[in-house]
Formats: structure tokens, C-alpha cells, sequence
């Protein structure tokens, strides 16, 4: 059989496999450890598989995953020990649970990516930056009804949600909206996440895409390179990523310096600067461009937001540039495919440990089909 046409696992067999999983089981057996008085209650391995449930069936509340794992008589055996199904109640005392130690769920996070990285060696060298909206499961409105009284912050159903602001997709209008924003950080050869914050939804995207790259960094990807749309081409964003030896794949903004035609190849006596892309390798790892066809170069100009080290015009950054889209199919699939959108938590801490739950879920199920590969070859 080829090696890149693995048959896909029915649900069931997915899910008992995911528990399975080293990274899984770890988790399990680190959630039992926290229970140490009170009634034993409902096996954690049950509940962690609840929850694995709800993204790999997209549903959206506790209620119709109970309902469905009752019914269901191969997922209760896959997911339980006994017959005996968690309550929703059970549920939701397991999400607090979970995010009284959130840090047991981020070293399991740590440890799937990390995995993943073990099967795929290229993931994360070329990644995908953006932002998306989440509305929040609340009322925003300001006010009480048309022409009422001026809503108090108490009587906001979430607090912790905000207003903000998203673009236009497809008929829905852009604008305005209350709720929260998630940014993603994902690999354009694979569409896998590698790193995620959920936060308010009126802070900007930019403060948030420096802090995706180190949460990459530090989770051992090695990032070469990171696409960004116009949003993100600001002065801040280019010194960060050459700082951390990314190269920042930005579209040019309108500002004035562009304007005046500031952004295109530096001159001297000896003709135009060329391409950083194209000349020694010693310049591109020193931060700074050359013309080509100066020998002995002249003069060194310092690799800027006007002046990168990979410029707009050459085929290399369309080619990559084009890759963007990867983050926002990515934020289609796990808004529509596995259960992240729409939100049926309040408060930032439960929204932010649904996001964790639904792409944990993801990048279990991507990790189990590359362990499969080599056993189908």
C-alpha cells in the first residue's frame, strides 16, 4: 500500500486509539494523581474521552455529547471502562477541573506537538499568522432595549468579553462584534496549529504575533519564516521577527514612506540593489541587504519593513506570501469541522480551555494518521 494513502479510521476506532496514545494516557494517568480524597467518581479516562468526543462529533454542549455516547454503544465501549456514561454534570465539573490545572492540559499539548514534530521533521519551518473572530454565547449590547437605559458591567452575561472589530466574510458584513478573538500560528505545509492564544476581542492582532512565535520557539519548531496579511506591517512586527531570524512575509500598507517610493532598491555607484534573496548567505544571516553588483560592496543597508531580506517583488515571497491562506482554512475547519465555533461557555478561562480542548483534539487526531503511515507502507 502507498505510504500517503492511509484508509481513515471510523470515529470509534479514532477516539479508543487517541486514549491510547502516550500523550493521552499521560495526561490520564496526571489527572489521577490530582484525586486523592472523595468518592472515586467516573474514571478520568471516561471523561478526558467526553471531551475528545465533542470535537471529533463537532457538537457544541455537554448535553447532546451525553446523549450521544449513550446511545452509542461502540463509543461507550471505546471511551469507558464500564458501561456507565459521565454525567453532564460530570462534564462540566471535569472542565473545572481541568482548568484548576491547566497545567497538566499545556504539557499534554506540548507533548503531542511535540511528537508531531518527531513524525514530520519540516513542520512549523514556514508558518501562517492571523486572527479570528469568536462571538461570545452572551448579549453585548449596550443597551437595556432601543432607546433604554445604558447597560450596567454587571449585567453583562460575560464580562470578560469585549468589542471589536472583523473583516467581511463572504455575504456577512464586517464590523463591529462582542466576544473574543483567537490567534493562530500554523504550518502552510500542513494546516496543523502549533500555537494559539484566545484573548478580548478589542485588543489588536499585531501585539499578539511576536508572542505566537516564541510560543512556536519554545515548543522546538524551527520557523524560517512567518505570513502575515497587511495588518501586520508595522515597523515593531519586521524588528521582532529578524531579531528572532524569521523572515516576515508582509504585504506593503499605504504609509507614506511607501508612498514616496522609499521602499524600492537601494542605489549607489555601482547600480541597483539586488535581491538579498540571491546574493551570499553571509549577508541574509547578518540582517542587512547589498547591491549585487557591487564587489567590494560599497555600503551595507540594514534589512528593514521597507527593505526585507526577502523583497515583495520576487517570486519567493509571492510563493510563501501565497501560503497564507493555510491559518485561514485552519480557522474554517475548526470552526466548523470539529466544534470551536459557536461558543457555548462564557468567561475567558472557559472559552480559553474550549479552544485547548477542540485543537488538542486536532492535532491528536493528526498525530495518530502520521504514526500510521509507516505501518500502512
Amino acid at each position: 500500500m502507498d505510504a500517503h494513502k492511509v484508509p481513515p479510521l471510523s470515529a470509534v476506532g479514532q477516539l479508543a486509539g487517541l486514549l491510547d496514545s502516550p500523550e493521552i494516557a499521560a495526561l490520564v494517568s496526571e489527572l489521577e494523581a490530582t484525586r486523592w480524597t472523595g468518592r472515586p467518581g467516573y474514571p478520568l479516562r471516561s471523561l478526558v474521552g467526553m471531551a475528545l468526543v465533542k470535537s471529533v462529533y463537532a457538537i457544541p454542549t455537554w448535553t447532546r455529547t451525553v446523549a450521544l455516547v449513550r446511545e452509542h454503544e461502540a463509543l461507550r465501549a471505546a471511551i469507558a471502562d464500564t458501561q456507565q456514561v459521565p454525567s453532564v454534570y460530570a462534564c462540566y465539573r471535569f472542565t473545572a477541573k481541568l482548568r484548576a490545572h491547566s497545567h497538566l492540559l499545556d504539557a499534554c499539548i506540548d507533548s503531542v506537538t511535540a511528537s508531531l514534530h518527531a513524525q514530520l521533521p519540516e513542520l512549523g519551518r514556514n508558518i501562517a499568522i492571523d486572527g479570528s473572530d469568536m462571538p461570545a454565547y452572551a448579549n453585548g449590547q449596550r443597551f437595556v432595549s432601543k432607546g433604554g437605559r445604558e447597560r450596567a458591567d454587571s449585567e453583562f452575561s460575560d464580562p470578560d468579553a469585549s468589542w471589536g472589530h472583523r473583516s467581511a466574510v463572504s455575504t456577512r458584513k464586517g464590523g463591529g462584534f462582542y466576544g473574543y478573538k483567537l490567534d493562530m500560528a500554523v504550518c502552510t505545509a500542513t494546516d496543523l496549529p502549533l500555537a494559539w492564544n484566545v484573548r478580548t476581542a478589542r485588543d489588536n492582532e499585531s501585539v499578539h504575533a511576536l508572542p505566537l512565535v516564541d510560543k512556536a520557539h519554545g515548543r522546538g519548531f524551527a520557523v524560517e519564516t512567518a505570513a502575515m496579511d497587511k495588518g501586520y506591517d508595522l515597523t515593531a512586527i519586521y524588528d521582532g521577527c529578524e531579531a528572532r531570524d524569521v523572515r516576515p512575509i508582509i504585504p506593503f500598507r499605504q504609509t507614506p514612506g511607501v508612498k514616496l517610493g522609499q521602499h524600492k532598491p537601494p542605489t549607489c555607484e555601482h547600480g541597483t540593489g539586488g535581491s538579498p534573496d540571491q546574493t551570499l548567505s553571509a549577508a541574509r544571516a547578518s540582517g542587512v541587504a547589498r547591491p549585487a553588483s557591487a564587489s567590494p560592496p560599497p555600503s551595507w543597508i540594514k534589512a528593514d519593513r521597507l527593505h526585507p531580506l526577502i523583497p515583495r517583488e520576487t517570486p519567493r515571497f509571492t510563493a510563501l506570501y501565497r501560503r497564507r491562506a493555510s491559518v485561514e482554512r485552519e480557522f474554517g475547519r475548526l470552526k466548523n469541522e470539529w466544534a470551536l465555533a459557536p461558543l457555548r461557555v462564557r468567561g475567558l478561562d472557559r472559552v480559553r480551555l474550549h479552544a485547548d480542548l477542540t485543537i488538542l483534539a486536532k492535532l491528536a487526531c493528526a498525530l495518530s494518521r502520521a504514526r500510521a503511515v509507516p505501518l500502512a507502507a
